[in-house]
């Protein structure tokens, strides 16, 4: 049950930018995560896209002459490891640079910056119900008892 709060200045893409950068995050935090590519795993796979005026976002008390980005990737308690996050930063700051068109160098990697918000178990509720990650690993057709989950503390 990933969810991606992707926050941008206007007009940095177009329409169909946004689309295919949207559709390209969902993938990515899937499989950080380690989802099955199922119809249920991508169901539940949310992004919002905040667009803001370039004047609503400022850097030192100053507008920044470069766009800036954040990323809240916000996921169930354990669902990502040290290795995981790291790979889900990468590539989200990858996937943002190559949208903007800009190179991978560490001037424009640091113009993105991307949070990992995990939600302890057991306080994610959906449809009226408390998930935990068990329910939502059984719930996209994973096994909540396979090596990955052994020895956490999920209930």
């Amino acid at each position: 049950m990933p969810m991606i709060d992707l926050t941008l200045p206007e007009g940095i893409l177009n329409a169909q930018g946004k689309q295919d950068l949207m559709a390209h995050l969902s993938s990515i935090i899937l499989k950080w995560e380690g989802a099955p590519d199922t119809p249920q795993a991508k169901a539940i796979a949310w992004i919002y896209v905040h667009e803001i005026k370039k004047e609503e976002m400022m850097v030192g008390g100053a507008f920044p002459a470069h766009p800036r980005y954040r990323v809240i990737a916000t996921v169930p308690q354990w669902s990502l490891d040290d290795e995981r996050k790291q790979g889900l930063v990468e590539e989200v700051t990858r996937a943002i640079l190559d949208a903007e068109g800009a190179s991978w160098d560490a001037e424009n990697r640091a113009r993105v910056w991307c949070i990992v918000q995990e939600v302890a178990d057991g306080n994610w509720g959906a449809g009226g119900q408390i998930f935990r990650l068990r329910d939502i690993v059984r719930l996209v057709g994973g096994d909540p008892d396979s090596a990955r989950f052994r020895g956490l503390p999920i209930s």
